[in-house]
């Protein structure tokens, strides 16, 4: 087993016969094995990055992923719908969750600190804990010390706002924290990021290697129920339980608000996780959009499979959308669930129709299951459907029959002619599953079209039914340059 995870997903002699096939195309072994190992990682690592209002979370995250993509402006009513971004430090990548967004009049600011900080968390590996060196630590600071404690996740302690040798007096007060070493930054103008990032990668476990087979040594499956609020998750979850007489099981042990709830369903155990809405919480008004976001994005993160619910008697929105987006990105499993079908009358379902085909091409590919969470009509195809999700998650195509595949469709469908060259897929592997993972070696550039076409190909071969694929495409360099090299 060790040796596959030395080649990604490929055993020895495939490795070996795949190796033999991309130096005849002249392609740099080096070059090919980075492919590979990069497109063939497990999930990756979660960072959050928390702290109390105007200590400059998003700027630091900004700062972290390397472009100004997180809100540094929380006014209130602005919504954010991404929490969580991609970032590398000398890499080595992992993902950011900004907890930046919030607004502090909703509950009160020690109220709102608290939750945006357990959302972030739960979800976590890591934790950036953001202090403002100039203003020294704060009982609400305090109180995120308390949690974190609990939550006992590793933390690496950020003085921010130390803008030049004055302030380095500052972070040092910061010991008094109890979380180690304070490390000075000013997000704003990047002055010691760089040493606090490579503390960072010290306290992120390895992304572990992509493992292939049955069921992640550690229990039930894992499935996260999401959809914008009021959409029906509780109803459904508890509908569920109630039907099978199943014991909801509270996990012990966590700070946070939601829980885990073990439900059986079709005689398996299933874990549903971070399910919001479960337990009732104080509305949070204006903060509500965003604290959703922040708990379905923790929620994905923890799950194998999202199932989506959508509102059937209501438009299909962009919040909807968003969603689904969010899910695709974190590479989970997906089933679409129509709730409220029951409700519908015939106009509306022929308009629901034309909606579906026009908003939710992007995920065409997903099981699709008309339930009612109310009376529980149609609750028996939900199993099936998040099984023929993982099993498309999980399935692996064998290297060889993937590149007779791929010599079939390049001689049937070439890629269109560019700049007078046309560029040929000349052989490909899954580098890893969970979601599927393609490396395709081409030589030239894949315009998006044909890798869409290619997708689209694959799924019709292989099925792949309820899962996102990922395709990502090493073009060989001229011989010329290569010789240059040497």
């Amino acid at each position: 087993m060790n040796d596959q995870h030395d080649h990604g997903a490929l055993g020895d002699a495939e490795y070996a016969e795949f190796m033999e096939l991309a130096a005849e195309e002249g392609f740099d072994v080096d070059d090919v094995e980075g492919a590979i190992a990069e497109a063939g990682h497990g999930p990756l690592p979660v960072l959050a990055v928390v702290g109390r209002p105007n200590v400059g979370k998003s700027t630091l995250v900004n700062r972290i992923i390397g472009r100004r993509e997180a809100v540094v402006e929380d006014k209130p009513g602005v919504t954010r719908d991404r929490v969580t971004y991609e970032a590398e430090w000398a890499g080595r990548r992992f993902k950011v969750v900004d907890t930046g967004g919030w607004e502090q009049d909703v509950l009160g600011i020690d109220a709102a600190v608290a939750a945006q900080a357990e959302y972030a968390i739960e979800t976590a590996d890591a934790v950036v804990f953001v202090v403002d060196a100039k203003v020294g630590a704060t009982d609400s600071d305090e109180a995120v010390v308390k949690l974190l404690r609990r939550a006992g996740k590793p933390v690496v302690l950020c003085a921010n706002k130390v803008d030049g040798q004055s302030g380095e007096s500052d972070a040092a007060s910061l010991w008094s924290l109890g979380l180690g070493q304070p490390h000075p930054v000013s997000s704003l103008h990047g002055r010691g990021t760089g040493d606090m990032l490579d503390a960072v990668l010290e306290a992120l476990p390895e992304a572990p290697e992509q493992t292939f087979g049955g069921t992640p040594v550690g229990g039930p499956r894992r499935i996260a129920l999401i959809g914008r609020p009021n959409v029906g998750k509780s109803s459904l979850l508890n509908k569920v339980a109630k039907e099978d007489r199943v014991v909801v099981n509270e996990l012990a042990g966590t700070t946070r608000d939601p829980v885990d709830e073990l439900i059986e369903l079709g005689g398996v155990t299933w874990k549903f996780v971070d399910t919001a809405g479960i337990r009732k919480k104080v509305h949070l008004q204006q903060g509500a959009d965003y604290y959703a976001s922040l708990r379905t994005a923790a929620a994905v993160e923890k799950a194998e499979v999202a199932v989506i619910l959508i509102d059937t008697t209501e438009t299909i929105s962009v919040q909807d959308q968003r969603i689904i987006t969010m899910a695709v990105e974190a590479g989970r499993a997906i089933v679409i669930a129509y709730n409220k079908w029951d409700e519908l009358d015939e106009e509306r379902r022929y308009y629901l129709e034309r909606e579906i085909e026009t908003e939710m091409q992007q995920v065409a590919w997903a099981p699709r299951v008309n339930v009612s969470a109310l009376t529980g009509r149609h609750m028996e195809k939900l199993v099936p459907a998040i099984e023929t999700a993982l099993a498309g998650w999980e399935t692996r195509v064998p290297t060889g029959r993937l590149n007779a595949f791929l010599g079939e469709v390049v001689a049937a469908h070439p890629h269109p002619i560019r700049g007078g060259k046309q560029p040929r897929i000349l052989f490909g592997t899954q580098a890893g599953s969970k979601p599927p993972r393609f490396v395709l070696f081409a030589s030239g550039f894949l315009e998006h079209g044909y890798r869409r076409f290619i997708e689209r190909r694959l799924r019709e071969e292989f099925g792949f039914e309820g899962t996102p694929i990922h395709i990502s495409v090493r073009v060989r360099e001229k011989r010329g340059a290569q010789h240059k090299k040497k």
